[in-house]
C-alpha cells in the first residue's frame, strides 16, 4: 500500500473532510502526515450517494438490531414489574431476599459465556446464533408465566441468562462490521438506547396486561411473562430473515455497493471479519492491553447503578403510594427522557468528534440524581424527578463502555433490599460509589489514549513507497497511523 501526502487527495474524497483523509481521525492532525492512498481511492458507488448508501444500512441492519435487544432487555427484566402484580405473594417469596437471588442468577451464565458466545456467533453466522438465542430466550420467559413455585423460577432466570449472553456483545460486534468508528458512536448508542424504550414499554405493556388478571385463572404477573415471551419467539423468526451477517453477504446491496462498504471498512480498520479468522495470539493480545480492563471498570461502575434501576425502579416508585397500575404509568417517562437525552448526547458527540467529556457529563447527571434521592426522603414529587437524572445519566454513560462489567448486574440485584425501603440508603450509596469508579476509569482510560495517540506521532515518519503489509494490517488499533478517538 503506497502513501502519498495530504496535497495529492484526489476527486474521490474532499480535502474539508479531515477523517476521509486521515481515517484514524484522532486529534488535530496537520499537513505533514502520510496518508493511505487506499484509503482515497474508493471503489465507485453507481446510481447512489455514500450518504443514502448508509441510511439504507441504518433502515436494514439497525431497526433490525435494536428490535432485537429491545425484547432481550424487555424479557430481561419485565420481572421487575411482574414483582408489583405480586410475584412474590403468589410464589412464597416474601421471606428473606429470594426476590434478589431470582435476578443474580440471571448473571451467572450472561458473565460466563459472554466471550464464547461472541466466538460461536461467528462460526455460526450472526443471523442463526443472533435469532436462534433469541426463540429461546423469549421460550424461557414464556415459561417463566407457567411456573408453579420458587424452584420454578430460579431454573428460567438461569436459562433466559444463558441464551440472553450474545445479544449485548454480537449486535455491538456486527455494527463494527458495517461502520466507520466516527459513525458508530451514535449507532452505538441508538443501539443501547432500545433498553430505554424497553423500559418505557414494558411499563405501558404492563399496565395494560394488569387489567387482565384473573383471566382464565392466571394472575397478572403470569400474563406478563407469557405475551412478552411469546411476541419475542414470533418476531424472532420474522427476524431470522431480516438480518444480514457482513456487507459482503448483503443481497440486498448491489455488487458496487458491496466493495464499497467492504473497501471503507478495510481502509481503516483493515481486514474484514469474515476474512479473517480469530486466533489463540488474537484472544492473548486483547488481555495484554490494559486499556481493556480500564474499559471493563467503566463499564462495571454504570451497570450497577442502571441494573439497580431497571430492577427496582417499579418498587421504589410504588413506595411512593402508587398504585400497581400507577406504578407502571409512572415508570414510563424516566425511560423515555433517557432515550432523548441519549440521543442528543450521541448527536453532538458524533459532530464535535469527542467522547471523553461526554462520557463525564452523563456520570455527573446520574451522580446528583443519586445525592437528591439520597438526600430526600418526605418529597415524593422530587425523589422521582431525581429518577429521571438518574435514568438519563447512566443510560448514557453505559453506552461508551462495553466490556465485563456485566459482573455489576450482580452487584446491583444484592443493592436494593427489601428491609432498606423506602429510603434504600445502602443502594443509593453504593451507585454513587460505582459511578465515581466509572468516571475515574474513564479518566484513566482517556489518558491512556492521549499518550499512546502522542507517542504515535512522536514515531519515525512512513514516507511515501512505504507499504503495510498483512501482519501490521492485522494489529488493528496497534497501528502506527491508528489513532484513538478522545
Amino acid at each position: 500500500m503506497r502513501f502519498t501526502q495530504k496535497a495529492e487527495a484526489s476527486s474521490t474524497g474532499s480535502t474539508s473532510d479531515p477523517e476521509r483523509i486521515y481515517p484514524w481521525a484522532a486529534s488535530n492532525v496537520n499537513d505533514h502526515h502520510a496518508i493511505y492512498k487506499d484509503d482515497l481511492e474508493l471503489p465507485p458507488l453507481e446510481h447512489t450517494t455514500e450518504k443514502k448508501l448508509i441510511t439504507r444500512i441504518d433502515l436494514r441492519l439497525m431497526i433490525t438490531l435494536c428490535i432485537l435487544y429491545f425484547l432481550a432487555f424487555l424479557d430481561r427484566v419485565n420481572i421487575a414489574n411482574a414483582a408489583v402484580f405480586n410475584l412474590t405473594e403468589d410464589l412464597d417469596m416474601t421471606d428473606g431476599n429470594k426476590l434478589n437471588t431470582a435476578l443474580v442468577i440471571f448473571f451467572v451464565p450472561y458473565v460466563i459465556f459472554e466471550v464464547p458466545s461472541n466466538i460461536l456467533m461467528k462460526r455460526l453466522r450472526p443471523h442463526v446464533w443472533l435469532t436462534g438465542c433469541m426463540f429461546m430466550f423469549g421460550l424461557v420467559s414464556t415459561c417463566q408465566g407457567l411456573v408453579s413455585n420458587y424452584g420454578g423460577l430460579l431454573t428460567t432466570r438461569f436459562f433466559l441468562g444463558l441464551f440472553e449472553t450474545g445479544m449485548f456483545p454480537g449486535c455491538f460486534y456486527l455494527i463494527g462490521m458495517w461502520y466507520k468508528r466516527s459513525e458508530a458512536q451514535r449507532r452505538y448508542t441508538f443501539f443501547f438506547a432500545s433498553t430505554t424504550l424497553a423500559g418505557a414499554f414494558g411499563g405501558l405493556l404492563a399496565s395494560a396486561i394488569g387489567k387482565m388478571d384473573g383471566l382464565r385463572g392466571y394472575s397478572a404477573w403470569r400474563w406478563i411473562f407469557i405475551l412478552e415471551g411469546v411476541l419475542t419467539c414470533v418476531v424472532a423468526i420474522i427476524l431470522f430473515f431480516l438480518i444480514t451477517d457482513f456487507p459482503e453477504d448483503a443481497k440486498w446491496l448491489s455488487e458496487s455497493e458491496r466493495d464499497y462498504v467492504k473497501a471503507r471498512l478495510q481502509a481503516e480498520q483493515g481486514r474484514n471479519a469474515l476474512e479473517r479468522k480469530i486466533t489463540v495470539q488474537d484472544i492473548i493480545n486483547v488481555f495484554k492491553d490494559f486499556k481493556i480492563v480500564v474499559g471493563g471498570f467503566m463499564y462495571l461502575g454504570l451497570i450497577v447503578p442502571a441494573y439497580g434501576y431497571a430492577y427496582f425502579a417499579p418498587t421504589i416508585i410504588q413506595g411512593y403510594g402508587y398504585s400497581p397500575i400507577q406504578t407502571q404509568l409512572h415508570s414510563v417517562p424516566p425511560w423515555a427522557a433517557a432515550w432523548a437525552f441519549s440521543m442528543l448526547v450521541a448527536y453532538s458527540s458524533d459532530k464535535t468528534r469527542h467522547r471523553f467529556g461526554f462520557a463525564i457529563f452523563a456520570i455527573l447527571v446520574a451522580i446528583a440524581g443519586f445525592g437528591v434521592l439520597l438526600g430526600v426522603h418526605n418529597d415524593t414529587r422530587t425523589q422521582y424527578a431525581a429518577l429521571f437524572l438518574v435514568t438519563m445519566g447512566a443510560s448514557v454513560g453505559s453506552a461508551y463502555q462495553i466490556g465485563f462489567g456485566n459482573i455489576g448486574g450482580i452487584i446491583a440485584v444484592y443493592a436494593f433490599l427489601e428491609k432498606d425501603a423506602p429510603e434504600y440508603t445502602p443502594g443509593y450509596s453504593i451507585c454513587i460509589a460505582f459511578c465515581v469508579l466509572s468516571m475515574l476509569s474513564c479518566v484513566i482510560y482517556g489518558s491512556a489514549c492521549l499518550w499512546q495517540n502522542r507517542r504515535r506521532e512522536k514515531m519515525p515518519r512512513m514516507v511515501e513507497g512505504y507499504e503495510e503489509d498483512e501482519e501490521e494490517r492485522k494489529m488493528g488499533d496497534m497501528r502506527q497511523g491508528y489513532r484513538y478517538l478522545l
